[in-house]
């Protein structure tokens, strides 16, 4: 990656290494006058319905996001305008693993995928795009509740297990989003992204946390409802974004249940309308259900039950004993005694020990690149856990450096061993490295044998969190998991640059309110040269209508565009929506803020 923008914002600055590999440049002199005029009409239809049944007030949510009615938003003016609310905003390429995302989220970070849907997927698109991410996400950030909310779901995400499973469904997910915005894509292999992704979804198996916090995410954060069940307004990104079903949402034919954690029980579906939504009387029900299902995660838990879950995942997971040290690596095995107690605890491959999310001088995954294995739980006989002890709790243990000392644990483990040194920190005993070492369990089978080298044991009475991740990502992953497949990006033949061209001269003409007579020459173009195009046409409609010029070409465009309605009946609505406009034309005050050329 080039030389990292922060935009001056404290909250990307503050971004880590493991996250920024996701970063792009917007390279904002890549949208095209077209894309220009996909975000105009969007914005104004959304304005135009949003108005009435968006949750807050849509053109002040707008101004606090750094956003305009008039042009795609430029990364710099979003960053300056959220740093002012504690926010900054990234751009990335298309979908980022869940994982990733909830990361950014917890370092109150806007992730927006800097690509702009096509004119044929104006009113939705199963892609992530920046009308999605900027103009669905960013308005409601202001709202303090909810952006507490946003950031307290990025902090538990970030430790949610997730499964091989869940990366199956993410990279069919990609590939599909990816697709549905290539033009002239093979239906066949639409359709056959379309099975994968139906098939992952059938095969995942028992849902990991992941994939559960993910259904509350989107029955939240993209497709929520606030208010009543009888007259609710949107919250959700994935409805304010799409003009389409923003509108039908609110059909009586979509059910609306009161969002309470029975939400994780509702799988969905990206690529089709929602059959129902959850509606929310206040945010602060939002975090009290994520705060009941954040109980019953690993991170929280802890134990066998955590470690159990780790291996699960097959993932690079962190279990924290209760001393503080963080054992870093994939888990393969825990021995337990009774609901949740385990007393021993081993990985394999390579781990890391960390303190505080900081890996420990000379414990790195270079050292332990065999595994790591340790015992948990207090020494029998002695009240105390051993990280608590004391000077003269250690000689009364015989827990001398120098000395042989053997060590029977509560749970019938046994270590022995001649102790080489005894690591300290924050007045907790961390570590004892043994030489020369034995570790036997309750049945006296070998856990680990002196043939093996140097043995660290870490001290804790207790394992008190499980989470997936390292806990010094930055030490430990150089590269976090990222999709090799990009988003498509496409090259304009000379016709489609001649078209943009066209758009280019009406949008100048619109901004400077002169040459009104050029436009009729440009709508010929377009309707000889240009036949399929319908968006231009009504951007030139709508600049001779409101400036009262050229009465009969504006009839003739009328004329036009209502023969597409008949010849595409997939415009119909689009058209008419864009007809209503003209007649029903946004505040002026409201359109030229932020005007740009």
């Amino acid at each position: 990656m080039a030389t990292f923008n922060d935009f001056n914002n404290p909250q990307v600055a503050a971004l880590p290494s493991h996250l920024k590999q996701f970063i792009v440049d917007q390279q904002y002199e890549h949208y095209t006058p077209i894309d220009q005029a996909v975000w105009r009409y969007v914005m104004r239809q959304n304005y135009s319905y949003l108005k009435d049944v968006a949750y807050y007030p849509y053109i002040p949510g707008l101004q606090k996001a750094g956003l305009s009615i008039e042009y795609i938003p430029h990364l710099q003016e979003m960053n300056d305008a959220l740093s002012k609310i504690g926010w900054g905003a990234v751009t990335v390429d298309g979908f980022i693993p869940p994982s990733a995302f909830m990361e950014y989220q917890a370092y109150r970070v806007l992730v927006i995928a800097a690509d702009i849907r096509q004119l044929k997927h104006i009113e939705y698109t199963p892609a992530p795009d920046i009308i999605h991410e900027s103009a669905g996400h960013a308005p409601i950030i202001a709202d303090k509740k909810y952006h507490e909310y946003l950031s307290y779901f990025g902090s538990i995400g970030a430790k949610a297990m997730f499964s091989a499973q869940d990366f199956e469904l993410y990279e069919a997910i990609r590939a599909l989003s990816i697709l549905k915005e290539m033009p002239d894509v093979d239906i066949t292999e639409i359709r056959q992204a379309e099975e994968l992704v139906a098939h992952c979804q059938e095969n995942i198996g028992e849902p990991s946390e992941m994939a559960l916090l993910s259904r509350l995410h989107w029955w939240t954060v993209e497709y929520g409802l606030i208010g009543t069940l009888e007259d609710p307004k949107i919250y959700g990104a994935g409805l304010l974004s799409s003009i389409g079903e923003s509108a039908s949402c609110m059909n009586p034919e979509v059910k609306k249940i009161w969002y309470t954690l029975d939400a994780v029980n509702y799988p969905y579906d990206i690529t089709q309308p929602q059959p129902q939504l959850f509606v929310t009387s206040e945010f602060q029900n939002l975090i009290n259900v994520l705060e009941a299902y954040a109980d019953t995660m690993s991170f929280r838990i802890g134990g066998t039950h955590g470690i159990k879950k780790a291996i699960e995942s097959g993932n690079t997971c962190t279990a924290v004993y209760s001393s503080g040290i963080q054992v870093s690596g994939r888990f393969s095995n825990v021995l337990s005694y009774g609901d949740n107690n385990p007393f021993f605890i081993k990985t394999t491959g390579p781990t890391a020990l960390a303190l505080n999310n900081k890996q420990l001088a000379e414990h790195g995954k270079d050292y332990y690149r065999q595994g790591f294995s340790s015992p948990i739980g207090k020494l029998k006989n002695y009240s105390k856990p051993i990280e608590d002890f004391d000077q003269a709790d250690l000689i009364k243990a015989g827990i001398e450096i120098g000395a042989r000392t053997v060590l029977k644990f509560e749970s019938g483990l046994t270590v022995s061993g001649i102790i080489n040194k005894i690591e300290s920190a924050d007045s907790k005993i961390l570590l004892i490295q043994f030489s020369d070492c034995m570790v036997t369990g309750p049945s006296s089978e070998t856990l680990f044998a002196p043939k093996s080298g140097l043995f660290n044991m870490a001290a804790g009475a207790k394992i008190t969190s499980v989470y997936c991740g390292a806990a010094d990502k930055d030490a430990f992953e150089e590269i976090v998991y990222k999709s090799n497949r990009v988003t498509y990006h496409p090259h304009y033949d000379d016709k489609t640059i001649r078209l943009h061209q066209i758009y280019q001269q009406v949008r100048d003409i619109r901004q400077c309110r002169k040459d009104f007579n050029l436009l009729v020459g440009l709508f010929d173009k377009i309707s000889t040269q240009h036949k399929d195009d319908w968006l231009c046409a009504l951007e030139i409609l709508e600049i001779l209508e409101h400036e009262n010029s050229e009465h009969e070409a504006a009839m003739k465009i009328r004329k036009f565009l209502k023969q597409k309605t008949v010849e595409k009946p997939e415009l119909k609505k689009l058209i008419s929506d864009g007809f209503y406009l003209i007649e029903h034309p946004i505040q002026q005050n409201l359109v030229n803020q932020g005007l740009r050329s």
